[in-house]
């Protein structure tokens, strides 16, 4: 079996000095060629090819620590080999271990490296059918497939040495925004904790910020460019580190972290490590009584916003977060986006968030002040005043980066903004206000209520077969979202009431503002037309006769009625109808008693004495009546057969065929068609039966229109 070590002393001396590890070099050598052995299943390390990759000519003395490198791995049977440029070393190594023209291959290939280079040796060498390639690095190589990734310091034993991590997540994110970095959440996470794990066992993590206290961030993303700023302490927790709330302004987060600081790096199993992301001068002074209490002092902070007095403080070792999280500007924001939204394989997850602010609120301008023109500061200080900013250097980094995303546009010639209609945000998030807040407001108008019930909101939403999409009207934790979203905009008013039936209980409901703020949150009109109130109508007269004769009740819960026919109510018909058939006094609308509650219910009864009523209910008789013709003559019941018989055709016909379905009176056949049954003991069925003969019905069915 061949089994090949290969090991990038240059890296691994970087390694040991970045780590501050007690290991020593000697110890590392020694420990990496019996890990490797008995990793490769040998019984001896003398049958690995151990071999020390670095330019030895200038690792032949001691260095400041009085080691000798080279002496070190060549005490541990180490084949010393010498390349003087990097950039030839993989080249090198192949000539002259592993030639094109070898018959041999290599059945196991250990490399110790965190340089990208190295990775280039499992492509070009000849590995055997059942070979093992293994990594042994602080990070995971770029190409991982069929190799085997461990942490170097797992290797090594290193992870005696623990460390806290403590992150003043509000100054880092503020100073990321500043230097023009986008905040990703995703990449911040990854790249903390696995720079973290670079100084040993990372035993406590905890972020600190004014979490849930709107505005107070920046906006936050994740890898697929959405913002998710009210996500950020569920996700944080799900990644193993502590958000702690603390007040808006550095000094609250200041004072917090400072007490958490020095309440656990005191005592015997406190961490050796403590490492602090903030650039913050205040913590100066903590770092001096860590330092007196034998702790190592890590500080994370941003090039260009990290106190200068930090930075001239010898007693600890300042990292730039820049320098070692892969960090993306604002100007990539739109090509992020886009290639977030037009790949297949992201599953959306249209949640609101401070770009659906930024539409809303300047839809709201755009309405109510049409005669100004809107730009960064009129649209700054509105974000300001309903509390989606802290403040106007917030607001106005939120517009710049809705700028960068593509949602809003700069004029050439002025300091005026405008809005890009297309846009997928700014189009879902008036699909989505539009639909929500008039499905809010046309509930109450339909019922005269005051308010809507949260829970029954919920449900009506959920029935919005127009409020479709990928991403869109998913579940209830979808639609509360929206809801308390549009609350927070201004849009609509959330109140807890007493509940009718326990008073001591208070319930949440839904209403709109008595003054509304911005546009007519109502959907573009529709053009309802007089056939399709007349078609409502109809359905009205069948269903509430239906429903009032078969339960034996003089009325019909107006709620029900509308829940039933909603997926008929096109551009309000439903309302409109009810208020038709009021005129035409065929219909009492009226606060009814509940047999089944204390409190009264609005609900719908029918004027039987009406012509128009008698009519309609004429006419629906007369079909029955053909459908039972055509029942007793054993004949397929078709939309054609029900055409010949009754002589209606194309909307007429559609019509009442519908009807028909709704109320249960035909059923189509499974598996056919327009086929249908008849349901022969239907409720009304039997009752035009009985009053009525087949022979009426037919050559005389419309005789009433």
């Amino acid at each position: 079996m061949s089994a090949y070590l290969i090991v990038d002393v240059d890296d691994i001396i970087e390694y040991l000095e970045a780590q501050n590890a007690s290991l020593n070099l000697p110890e590392v050598a020694a420990a990496l060629r019996l890990s490797a052995s008995l990793a490769s299943g040998l019984s001896s390390p003398n049958e690995l090819s151990a071999i020390a990759v670095a330019d030895w000519s200038r690792l032949n003395r001691p260095n400041k620590d009085g080691i000798n490198v080279q002496q070190v791995f060549s005490s541990n049977n180490y084949d010393m080999f010498s390349v003087i440029e990097r950039r030839f070393m993989v080249d090198a190594l192949l000539a002259h271990y592993f030639p094109i023209d070898a018959d041999s291959t290599i059945d196991e290939l250990i490399l110790v490296s965190s340089k990208p280079d190295f990775a280039q040796l499992t492509r070009r060498v000849n590995l055997g059918p059942q070979a093992r390639v293994r990594f042994w690095a602080d990070v995971a190589p770029a190409v991982q497939k069929g190799i085997i990734f461990q942490p170097l310091e797992s290797i090594l034993g290193m992870q005696s040495k623990t460390l806290a991590l403590y992150i003043d997540f509000e100054n880092i994110t503020i100073s990321l925004n500043e230097q023009g970095y986008i905040v990703d959440l995703d990449i911040l996470i990854n790249a903390f904790k696995r720079h973290a794990e670079r100084y040993g066992q990372v035993v406590h993590i905890a972020a600190y910020a004014p979490w849930g206290q709107r505005g107070s961030l920046p906006p936050i993303l994740d890898a697929q460019g959405r913002e998710i700023s009210d996500e950020v302490p569920s996700r944080l927790a799900v990644a193993s580190i502590d958000p702690v709330f603390s007040l808006p302004g550095k000094n609250s987060a200041d004072l917090r972290i400072a007490k958490d600081v020095l309440a656990k790096s005191s005592g015997p199993n406190s961490p050796d490590f403590i490492i602090i992301a903030s650039g913050d001068r205040d913590f100066n002074d903590i770092y001096n009584t860590l330092r007196a209490r034998g702790k190592q002092v890590v500080v994370w902070g941003v090039r260009g916003s990290t106190s200068r007095i930090l930075e001239n403080n010898i007693s600890i070792h300042l990292e730039y977060i820049d320098d070692f999280v892969p960090l993306r500007r604002h100007k990539e924001l739109l090509g992020i986006y886009t290639e977030a939204i037009t790949d297949p394989e992201v599953e959306p997850d249209l949640r609101p968030s401070q770009w659906d602010s930024v539409v809303l609120q300047f839809d709201y301008l755009k309405a109510n002040y049409p005669e100004i023109p809107i730009t960064h500061d009129t649209l700054s200080q509105r974000l300001v005043d309903i509390h989606v900013a802290t403040n106007i250097d917030r607001a106005k980094d939120l517009l710049e980066q809705a700028i960068n995303i593509g949602i809003l546009r700069e004029s050439r010639s002025s300091d005026a903004l405008t809005l890009e209609p297309d846009h997928p945000i700014v189009s879902r998030t008036r699909l989505i206000r539009d639909h929500i807040v008039y499905r809010v407001s046309n509930t109450l108008a339909v019922r005269q209520w005051d308010y809507v019930n949260y829970g029954f909101l919920l449900k009506g939403i959920a029935m919005d077969e127009e409020l479709s999409g990928p991403g869109i009207n998913v579940d209830d934790n979808w639609r509360s979202e929206w809801i308390d979203f549009f609350v927070r905009e201004g849009i609509l008013v959330r109140e807890l009431i007493p509940h009718r039936h326990n008073p001591d209980d208070l319930v949440p409901v839904i209403r709109v503002p008595d003054r509304p703020v911005g546009v007519n949150f109502k959907p573009p009109e529709v053009e309802v037309s007089d056939e399709t109130i007349e078609a409502m109508i109809k359905r009205i007269i069948v269903s509430v006769e239906q429903f009032t004769s078969f339960r034996k009740f003089a009325w019909c819960p107006l709620g029900s009625l509308h829940k039933r026919l909603r997926p008929y109510d096109i551009g309000a018909a439903f309302q409109k109808a009810v208020e038709t058939l009021e005129e035409r006094e065929g219909l009492i609308v009226k606060e009814y008693p509940n047999p089944q509650s204390d409190f009264m219910t609005k609900g719908v009864s029918l004027n039987l004495d009406s012509p128009f009523v008698i009519a309609v209910l004429e006419q629906r008789n007369n079909f029955i009546m053909a459908l039972i013709s055509l029942y007793e003559k054993r004949i397929p019941i078709t939309v054609d057969a029900i055409e010949q018989v009754t002589g209606l055709h194309d909307e007429e016909l559609e019509l009442w065929v519908s009807i028909m379905e709704l109320e249960n009176v035909l059923n189509p056949v499974p598996g056919h068609q327009n086929l249908y049954s008849l349901f022969r003991t239907h409720h009304t069925v039997s009752l035009v039966a009985r009053d009525q003969t087949t022979s009426t019905a037919e050559g005389a069915f419309w005789e009433n229109e």
